[in-house]
């Protein structure tokens, strides 16, 4: 019997969506589920809010990290975007490196490609397939959410937020408390304020 497909929708720069995406790894070892990454873009999502010059500066590094992937992706199929993904974001967020071509270049040669592909970081012709990836996701959602996005089946949900990720049948528990709620139509929201940032370990 086939896996049940999962779609995933991540952007690099965001700590909330890794910590996500590493939960779901764990989900893919206990539970009958297949991931499919997809690009999702903090910076088209914000491209029209109100938000501080501090932050939109911070976003254009999110197109930066997008880009790359969607070159890897133009020059080696989907099957790439996981394994950069995670080299380019455990940089980020556990190494702390800047975002830039030498973290990129670092990444690129961890997961077998040319360091060159870095210069895709300005290539603004990528844009259109990750603003395709991004309204993928968004439409299914809405657009009053961020990353992560999650799609299964016909339900799909923005998170779930969560620090630390859970391992083994523990993260296999919230993955099946999550689907079942988000799979009632007229569901939409649990929240409650958050107390600690992402824990990596």
């Amino acid at each position: 019997m086939a896996k049940q497909k999962a779609g995933f929708w991540f952007d690099p720069l965001c700590p909330w969506a890794w910590m996500t995406s590493r939960w779901i790894l764990e989900v893919e070892k206990v539970r009958d589920i297949e991931v499919e990454w997809n690009l999702f873009s903090l910076a088209h999502l914000n491209r029209d809010k109100d938000v501080p010059a501090e932050y939109k500066e911070k976003l254009v590094r999110s197109w930066h990290c997008t880009r790359v992937i969607a070159a890897a992706i133009k020059e080696k199929g989907s099957s790439i975007t996981l394994p950069l993904y995670t080299a380019i974001s455990s940089r980020i967020h556990l190494q702390k490196m800047e975002v830039g071509e030498a973290l990129f270049k670092e990444a690129l040669v961890e997961v077998g490609l040319s360091p060159d592909l870095a210069s895709a970081m300005h290539d603004q012709t990528l844009d259109a397939v990750i603003i395709e990836s991004h309204e993928r996701g968004i439409k299914m959602v809405g657009n009053d959410v961020g990353t992560p996005i999650i799609a299964i089946g016909d339900v799909a949900f923005f998170g779930p937020v969560i620090s630390p990720a859970p391992k083994g049948e523990e993260a296999g528990k919230l993955w099946d408390g999550v689907v079942g709620v988000a799979s009632y139509p007229g569901f939409f929201e649990i929240k409650r304020s958050r107390n600690v940032g992402p824990i990596f370990d």
